[in-house]
């Protein structure tokens, strides 16, 4: 595993000021605003404003992540988010993608330009409560409609992109792993059929090489301003399973449905609209028809992940991560088998028992 160098850390202001100068980032008198971030576990994420009145988000990968469970992946993934800006920014809506500014190989980091205030976090607005139901339905539609443009744009220009992606040694470190394979660990002696669905769906994912996929499709990795959205943290791009973004989109969704209950039908026609959105951005391809039944699957898996993984969602207490795990494993298990369709998982789900 490659080491990041312990010579730079961008947490500490000093040290990045001296850095930025010396690289020739900014004048050797320039002194800008540096401003920690909070909230990622993967990357040390640092805003810089210039006097200018240009402002960059730079991100230092971290070997060992911010979480309680021991989770390590290669800082090089870095550079990996560095492939995925200069690409989404051609594939992606316009507008949607923040621009690379520039990218350093022996400090492992990356500045991209900052995306200007105000905006709100998705994430943020949906665990307050809001927008109104309208305004809901309207970012539900983008963010299914942006991931939508990206898979089927990256799929008709394969020749060019597939090798910049073919790699997935970082999908495998940070989702596969932390979220399939130790969930299956997990959950095996409470429910073996459980366990084995998840290992079914690794040895699917891993044999599906369809398109474009981002790894992270997340409300937390979206940005709202002026009432349009823009995607951020690409570090798990890769070429492979694109029914992983829908779970994982879905997975959002519909917990926040099962968490949020004053807005649970509101949550729900979200994730209805994502699904539509998504699907009409994707259009009449053959291949896509084959990403419904995957997406149950990974949405299932990705659901149960969220409350048995690495990486548990911190909104839900322990009782409700162990409701949330219950109603999962009630699904996959099912003698009737799990839920024919994205529609019926989202009618089920929010108040499975």
């Amino acid at each position: 595993m490659a080491e990041a160098s312990t010579e730079l850390d961008i947490e500490h202001p000093d040290a990045l000021l001296a850095y930025l100068r010396a690289a020739g980032q900014i004048g050797p008198a320039e002194t800008p605003t540096i401003r920690n971030l909070a909230g990622g576990v993967s990357n040390r994420t640092v805003l810089v404003e210039r006097a200018s009145g240009e402002g960059w988000v730079l991100k230092q990968a971290l070997a060992k992540l911010r979480v309680k469970v021991d989770w390590f992946s290669d800082p090089a993934r870095i550079h990996r988010e560095a492939a995925g800006l200069r690409w989404l920014e051609k594939l992606a809506p316009p507008g949607t993608i923040t621009p690379l500014v520039f990218e350093d190989h022996t400090h492992h980091l990356l500045a991209m330009q900052a995306v200007p205030m105000p905006h709100d976090n998705l994430k943020t607005l949906l665990l307050a409560g809001a927008p109104p139901r309208a305004t809901l339905l309207d970012y539900a539609g983008q963010f299914g409609r942006l991931l939508g443009v990206v898979h089927r744009t990256a799929r008709e220009r394969q020749s060019e992109v597939e090798p910049v992606f073919t790699d997935r040694g970082f999908f495998e470190s940070l989702r596969v792993e932390p979220y399939y394979e130790y969930t299956a660990a997990q959950v095996a002696a409470e429910s073996p059929e459980g366990a084995a669905f998840l290992r079914g769906l690794v040895a699917k994912t891993r044999a599906r090489t369809l398109t474009l996929v981002h790894g992270d499709y997340s409300p937390k990795n979206v940005l709202v301003r002026e009432g349009r959205l823009i995607l951020l943290d690409h570090e798990v791009i890769h070429w492979g399973d694109p029914a992983f973004d829908v779970g994982f989109a879905l997975t959002h969704l519909l917990s926040k449905a099962r968490h949020l209950v004053p807005r649970r039908a509101d949550m729900g026609d979200a994730a209805r609209a994502f699904w539509g959105a998504y699907r009409e951005a994707l259009g009449p391809a053959p291949w896509a028809g084959d990403i419904k039944a995957m997406a149950v699957m990974h949405t299932l898996g990705c659901l149960l992940a969220r409350v048995a993984g690495r990486s548990p969602l911190e909104y839900l207490d322990e009782p409700a991560r162990a409701s949330q795990r219950t109603a999962v494993l009630a699904l996959m298990t099912s003698p009737h088998g799990p839920p024919a369709s994205v529609e019926r998982l989202i009618a089920l789900f929010p108040e499975q028992q």
